[in-house]
């Protein structure tokens, strides 16, 4: 009986012992549940853990009509439309978003360093940045074109010998102005709008970047008919949006939404509201080229 009692004292000590590791079930200890808080299920990090809290710091240009420009402390434009679709998608307000102003040459260093965590602001995705940075998208396809003023003669890259052409510096169209048309006087600015103020003073004999970006300035009430666009692009320009380069989650849920707004119409809705007043129709979003993640 004794050794009957010892065993029964033993095992009751062991049940207590497990009972105790294992912890109470009323919601009060640190087990792993899915829930906001600090346990192990919450495993969302990057752009979409981000968000999750309800902010997100979006790099986007501020001095680009139609597509990023900033009238006092707004923003406006089809890019910044893309920024509020990418937050919806990822559950967050509008009023989370806290836009940043970026140049292009400042693009790669703001993700890196994590003074923002996504870049939507005319972002061409080349191989070159893809070794530093993520691309979702593409999300839009644009061609490097020339603006120059309405009674040029110029109407063709090949015409540029000898003529200062305007660009922006760490742009990819002012590289392909260096590597493909060696006899143009490149003058490089931190801006499109230092150039097009050049332009406007015939400081310069053309300005180059992407035909949209053009378009816009050209449509601007102030230069009313003093520019024009050649319409003859030069370049396919896909615009992505960047993110950092390891955060290939929140790369593929973009390209989720990206997906979505092609066929709910609120990508139409975007351009329609900012880059439809320079006439151009609505784009088909090609949801097939989105395959830039990696």
């Amino acid at each position: 009986m004794r050794m009957t009692r010892v065993a029964a004292t033993a095992a009751a000590a062991v049940l207590a012992l497990t009972m105790a590791a294992c912890g109470s079930d009323d919601g009060s200890g640190t087990g792993t549940g899915t829930g906001s808080g600090t346990g192990s299920g919450n495993t969302a990090t990057g752009v979409v853990g981000k968000a999750a809290s309800g902010s997100l710091k979006i790099g986007v240009k501020a001095d680009q009509p139609g597509l990023g420009l900033q009238t006092g402390t707004a923003y406006e434009g089809f890019d910044i439309e893309m920024a509020k679709i990418i937050a919806k998608g990822l559950g967050m307000q509008e009023s989370g978003i806290q836009y940043v102003t970026t140049v292009s040459a400042n693009r790669e260093p703001y993700i890196q360093q994590g003074t923002v965590d996504l870049v939507i602001a005319t972002y061409t995705i080349n191989d070159e940045r893809k070794t530093k940075v993520n691309f979702a998208g593409p999300y839009f396809m644009a061609g490097q074109d020339l603006l120059v003023p309405a009674a040029s003669t110029i109407t063709a890259p090949e015409q540029l010998a000898g003529k200062k052409v305007c660009s922006v510096t760490g742009s990819t169209p002012a590289k392909r102005i260096q590597e493909n048309y060696k006899d143009a006087q490149l003058q490089l600015f931190d801006s499109y709008s230092k150039c097009i103020t050049a332009l406007a003073g015939n400081q310069v004999d053309a300005v180059t970047t992407d035909d949209i970006i053009l378009a816009g300035y050209a449509s601007q009430s102030q230069y009313a008919g003093k520019f024009k666009v050649v319409g003859k692009p030069f370049s396919e320009e896909p615009y992505g949006i960047g993110l950092k380069k390891d955060d290939k989650a929140s790369c593929d849920k973009i390209n989720e939404i990206l997906k979505a707004a092609a066929t709910d119409g609120s990508y139409k809705a975007a351009w329609d509201k900012t880059l439809g007043a320079s006439g151009k129709a609505a784009p088909e979003l090609d949801v097939s080229k989105l395959t830039n993640c990696a």
